[in-house]
């Protein structure tokens, strides 16, 4: 981040309100008059109100006017966020680029009907016009009340000591030429490299007619490394990246040794990979990164708004068994540092572990305001939103099984002939009945008890619910994802984990050849 750029010239790309340039905070632009600000780490909710210009009273003639029209509720949601993105791709840098993005989203809900505005002019007038234009959704008599404004004091599940502000261009790249370097070193093989960083800082400002308003500073970074490898006239290419709420410490060498490892090693392995029989099989699920499957084919179908509208297969099954004893399934948002995890959801609600699956029973679902309003509950911290472009919706965090009984090698010896599934890509799904369609990008063949050879080009075809169902064996080795997954959902993407110990699922539909 350039932190001497003149925010006059900050232009902004596209306001529902008030046209003009987007006056950008003077803590943020580096314009600052008299002492230089604090490090971010350091805020308070003054520095936050002085970061988006903006005063409590500014704050609540803002949700008054959300008001104004008969709804039930109002609150208003600012986001300043700085990304950075460098790659390099044989020895030299070949994309560098970095995006802010600055305003203030404002919702106005009337029972279950919802007005959205926002605008990148952080002005008074700009801000009461978008509210106007939010608070069209309700016409009524009775005129509810701002409360007065109370600070609400955040957990901190990402804690960092250098935030990406303070990391140049400079100081990254000697980091992405070093594993670019490593991938080359470590096989003969490898013909193309390409690795890349990203970083993401969101300065958060939240307020609502309920006299909520918080504060939150959200960091995220992404590194990763792909190679193409050439033997015999045959190529194969692969990737490996890890993402999460982290700082500079990301660039470890550690770290940077292991994904060039990663990468280099499954992209080695597609070489001997085959493909297995077509057929309904027996599938094991990989702990770790196979929790996208999880994540696609279950998680959504567990997202309040989907059962509220009686669109999910799940609409009915609260109270109900959905799967064995030893299958428990959670969202949360409390998990240190991994991508999903955030210190308040999108809405100012407090986030925690949500059980929707306890001992094989559903529990819960996934709850933003709306949704628990409808059901009688309190909000899961579900509420999530991309930008403050976005209304929020009900939304994963950190999706994944607990540990079952028994142990991997077990479960590997109990299957004749199936699949052990590692890592998918390209999954569609179809949320009401669960069906899902995945390509198993990594995995190997298991023959009487044993994984034998490595597979490639492989689809899975089955339904959400029914895999729940024929989970038969749950082993104790449950991992999270490390991956940079971006869960999209309505137009919306944001950032997600997701995890699972190594299951196994009695039958599956894999193509294969023969099909």
């Amino acid at each position: 981040m350039n932190k001497n750029f003149n925010r006059r010239d900050f232009l902004k790309t596209g306001s529902i309100a008030v046209a003009g340039t987007v006056l950008l905070p003077s803590i943020l632009s580096g314009c600052m008059s008299g002492p230089q600000a604090s490090s971010p780490l350091n805020y308070q909710l003054n520095d936050y109100l002085n970061h988006f210009g903006v005063t409590q009273k500014m704050i609540m003639d803002v949700l008054a006017e959300g008001l104004s029209r008969g709804g039930d509720y109002c609150d208003l949601y600012f986001q300043h966020s700085i990304s950075n993105t460098v790659a390099l791709e044989d020895n030299m840098v070949n994309r560098a680029f970095s995006n802010v993005s600055f305003g203030v989203g404002i919702r106005v809900i009337s029972g279950e009907q919802t007005g959205y505005s926002y605008t990148e002019d952080i002005s008074a007038n700009a801000m009461k016009s978008a509210a106007s234009t939010a608070a069209n959704i309700a016409s009524s008599n009775t005129r509810m009340k701002v409360m007065g404004l109370a600070e609400k004091t955040l957990p901190n599940y990402y804690k960092i000591n250098t935030p990406w502000e303070e990391v140049s261009i400079n100081e990254k790249i000697p980091f992405l030429q070093y594993m670019n370097d490593k991938v080359f070193s470590l096989n003969s093989a490898v013909e193309k490299v390409n690795v890349s960083f990203s970083d993401q800082t969101s300065y958060i400002l939240f307020a609502n007619s309920e006299g909520i308003i918080a504060c939150d500073y959200q960091p995220m970074s992404t590194l990763n490394a792909s190679c193409v490898a050439e033997i015999n006239g045959k190529r194969e290419q692969n990737s490996y990246g890890t993402s999460g709420r982290q700082d500079v410490k990301f660039f470890s060498t550690a770290n940077l040794d292991r994904i060039a490892k990663e990468a280099v090693d499954s992209t080695m392995l597609l070489f001997d990979a085959v493909a297995p029989r077509a057929g309904e099989m027996p599938v094991v699920l990989a702990a770790g990164s196979s929790g996208i499957l999880l994540h696609e084919a279950i998680g959504h179908g567990m997202e309040a708004d989907f059962n509220r509208r009686g669109e999910s297969i799940f609409s009915d099954k609260i109270g109900k068994k959905v799967a064995e004893s030893f299958v428990t399934i959670v969202d949360d948002g409390t998990t240190p540092n991994n991508r999903g995890a955030i210190n308040m959801d999108d809405e100012g609600n407090d986030v925690q572990e949500t059980y929707m699956v306890e001992n094989g029973i559903l529990t819960s679902y996934l709850h933003d305001r709306i949704s628990s309003k409808h059901y009688g509950v309190e909000p899961t911290g579900n509420g999530r939103r991309e930008s403050f472009r976005h209304m929020p919706l009900p939304r994963m965090r950190n999706t994944y099984m607990l540990n079952g009984p028994h142990q991997k090698d077990e479960i590997i010896e109990s299957v004749k002939y199936g699949i052990y599934a590692e890592s998918f890509t390209n999954g569609q799904v179809r949320i009401g009945p669960g069906d899902f369609t995945f390509y198993v990008k990594q995995g190997y063949l298991i023959e009487n008890g044993k994984m034998t050879r490595p597979i490639k080009d492989v689809n899975i075809i089955g339904n959400g619910p029914r895999v729940l169902s024929d989970i038969e064996m749950v082993a104790n080795d449950m991992e999270m994802s490390e991956g940079g997954w971006t869960c999209g959902k309505g137009g919306q993407g944001v950032p997600a984990s997701m995890g699972q110990p190594t299951v196994k699922v009695s039958k599956i539909t894999v193509g294969g050849v023969n099909a």
